[in-house]
């Protein structure tokens, strides 16, 4: 059976204080709609986490205008801990999260007047509108164009449309992106100094930047909500990037892993395998008779790969996930056919999750 990918599933956020960090999500980018919560032990993550199990509070949240969601995840039991030293644009791993926008004037208007913008609203090399913002907790955020929405709510921003991952050669990780993960189109691929990158640290750097995107469009499970996604990977090419996770957890401060909801597990692992990324964590080694590591409400299995800089890139197939439980919907997705899209009404009826503005 053939690999599938559905579309990117969230971001991984590590933060001090779940609670607020939400608050602000929600209230600033409409992520409002609570998918899982799991307060358990993060028991598989032991390459990542000092060998040691650790006690974890995560939350999943969408918001049903369209794209990824957000995984807020914290530490209970110790301190995550800041990058030691001043992250630059570029820099190994994700420095920035894709914010889709319907409305891109509007959500500029809207985030200026919360004092969150850096720089202003300008072009990037594909011609297309797009701003940064940063996050009370020192995450940065691209709001770009992309007027597509799963669901209309008159909101000027969707869900999560991507990443920008720092890399140190970028001919090996277009590979990575493009074999491994389906980024087979090139938007733009161009190098120098760029006026949209001045408002970030190092942004007046010179760059080697491609952005990539899938050229299928991507069919079955939650592919409608996800929709269309971009990666844009950046080399510096004035200094030698360094690790933002570097000496730290998987959990720390930040971003810390971007994950693909998918189709047939194990053909990915020997797809990976045979391309030299092999699976670095699999939940397989403890599960249920039925196959599935039990997430909260949901159930599945997933798995981490690193890219070529040890960026973290999880997988996860979901088996079963509820959608309203006090009418007992649900998604088994065992049984259902793999290029079978989860039907737009189910998808609507998660808006009963929601969390009132806070």
């Amino acid at each position: 059976m053939e690999k599938i990918i559905y579309g990117i599933q969230q971001v991984g956020l590590g933060v001090s204080n779940l609670e607020e960090a939400w608050k602000w999500y929600i209230n600033l980018l409409g992520f409002d709609v609570k998918i899982f919560d799991d307060d358990t032990v993060a028991e598989l993550m032991l390459p990542y986490t000092g060998g040691e199990p650790q006690q974890r509070h995560a939350i999943l949240a969408l918001n049903l205008q369209g794209g990824g969601g957000l995984e807020i995840w914290q530490y209970k039991e110790r301190t995550p801990l800041p990058p030691k030293f001043p992250v630059k644009l570029g820099d190994l791993g994700i420095f920035a999260a894709k914010i889709k926008s319907p409305d891109i004037e509007a959500a500029f208007n809207f985030l200026k007047s919360k004092g969150v913008i850096l720089g202003d609203l300008v072009n990037s090399p594909e011609g297309k509108p797009h701003f940064y913002i940063s996050d009370p907790f020192g995450n940065t955020l691209e709001v770009y164009e992309d007027k597509s929405t799963f669901l209309n709510e008159g909101r000027s921003t969707s869900g999560i449309g991507g990443a920008i991952v720092g890399v140190s050669q970028m001919e090996r990780s277009v590979k990575f992106y493009t074999k491994v993960l389906g980024y087979d189109r090139v938007v733009y691929n161009k190098s120098g100094k760029f006026d949209d990158f001045a408002c970030l640290p190092a942004g007046n750097e010179n760059f080697h930047r491609v952005l990539l995107t899938h050229s299928d469009t991507r069919k079955g499970s939650f592919s409608e909500l996800f929709g269309q996604s971009f990666i844009e990977l950046v080399q510096p090419l004035d200094r030698v990037p360094v690790k933002i996770l570097q000496d730290r957890f998987w959990g720390d401060l930040g971003f810390i892993h971007l994950c693909f909801d998918v189709k047939n597990m194990d053909q990915f692992e020997r797809e990976c395998n045979e391309l030299g990324f092999p699976f670095t964590v699999n939940s397989n080694i403890k599960h249920s008779d039925k196959g599935s590591f039990d997430m909260g409400e949901a159930a599945g299995h997933f798995t981490y790969i690193e890219d070529p800089d040890e960026t973290l890139v999880e997988f996860v197939e979901t088996h079963f996930l509820p959608i309203y439980k006090p009418l007992g919907i649900k998604v088994n997705f065992q049984n259902r056919r793999p290029y079978k899209s989860v039907p737009r009404w189910m998808i609507k009826l998660l808006r009963f999750k929601r969390v009132k503005k806070v």
